[in-house]
């Protein structure tokens, strides 16, 4: 008979020998070897949950940079997530945060003026590219 469950091995619990069976620390060993499974299911179901959280509200932040940017520029949808992404990667600054600075310039906030500068390089790309 095996004394191993997923890797426990029971027999460690021999001082509950008086009072559990073989079987029983068996039971407890697979029961307690699901909790631990259920366990670690239930935490990473809980980051994915956060993180898509996290996402989702980020995304609305962007779309409205987006949508600003293809008033202010005009361009396609595509071409505004390109430029964001364009300045985004070269300043090294994440998406939802470059977004949400545009955005707040709607309500009389002034852009950094890193973000500033790389906008207009972005955007002198984009044109030049559609020249070629």
């Amino acid at each position: 008979m095996t004394h191993a469950v997923d890797g426990v091995d029971v027999r460690e619990w021999r001082d509950l020998d008086d009072v559990l069976t073989e079987d029983q620390l068996l039971l407890t060993a697979v029961a307690s070897a699901r909790d631990t499974a259920l366990a670690a299911e239930i935490l990473e179901l809980r980051a994915i949950n956060e993180q898509l959280k996290r996402a989702l509200g980020s995304r609305a932040v962007i779309d409205q940079a987006r949508g600003m940017v293809m008033a202010l520029t005009p361009c396609s949808s595509a071409r505004a997530w390109d430029l964001l992404v364009d300045v985004s990667q070269h300043c090294n600054v994440k998406l939802r945060d470059v977004a949400a600075a545009l955005v707040a310039t709607a309500k009389g906030e002034a852009l950094p003026e890193q973000l500033q500068r790389e906008l207009r390089r972005a955007l002198r790309r984009s044109h030049a590219a559609d020249r070629r």
